[in-house]
């Protein structure tokens, strides 16, 4: 038989943390506002920072005081009673078919050594058999050899100067 845990239940210790990152949290929070310091808005926000974290705590705290029936359980990890017998009717004629489609899937990975997700490789899965031929661009500033430049107007009545620039392909 389980003890009875009263009072603040199995997890004092993430209960006692939450409520010390409250106070702390708290405390930092107000002394941003009330006191007259030039880093207010820092601990404004760090007290919200530490208000938010102690929602861990909280979490931890309250989903470890979560008490499940072991009737409840029964469906979830598999325990299964021992009056049932076999698996009757339609649940249990899904769960033997689930089961021998896994075992089947496992047997046949066994099998061929490849792990679960693999793909062959781009070469061989493309139409031809070969991969696609790849194209490099490339780009350069051209130098001026002469007076080339383009000359924009600009808004405020100067001149920028643009040197041309050209674009390449070749087949590798």
């Amino acid at each position: 038989m389980e003890p009875v845990h009263r009072g603040l239940g199995r997890c004092v210790c993430s209960f006692w943390l939450a409520v010390a990152f409250d106070i702390v949290g708290l405390l930092v929070l107000l002394i941003g506002v009330f006191v007259n310091v030039f880093f207010y808005d820092l601990l404004i926000y760090a007290g919200a920072i530490v208000i938010f974290l102690s929602l861990i705590w909280w979490v931890f705290w309250y989903s470890g005081n979560i008490e499940v029936p072991p009737a409840e359980l029964e469906d979830d990890v598999g325990l299964v009673k021992k009056d049932k017998g076999g698996l009757i009717g339609i649940s249990g004629a899904v769960r033997r078919l689930s089961s021998r489609v896994s075992s089947g899937l496992r047997s046949s990975l066994r099998r061929t050594g490849a792990p679960f997700g693999t793909r062959a490789p781009s070469a061989q899965r493309s139409t031809g058999g070969t991969p696609a031929e790849q194209v490099v661009v490339s780009m350069a500033t051209m130098t001026a050899m002469e007076d080339t430049t383009q000359s924009i107007p600009a808004v405020a009545s100067c001149d920028v100067e643009m040197p041309h620039t050209t674009t390449e392909t070749s087949p590798t």
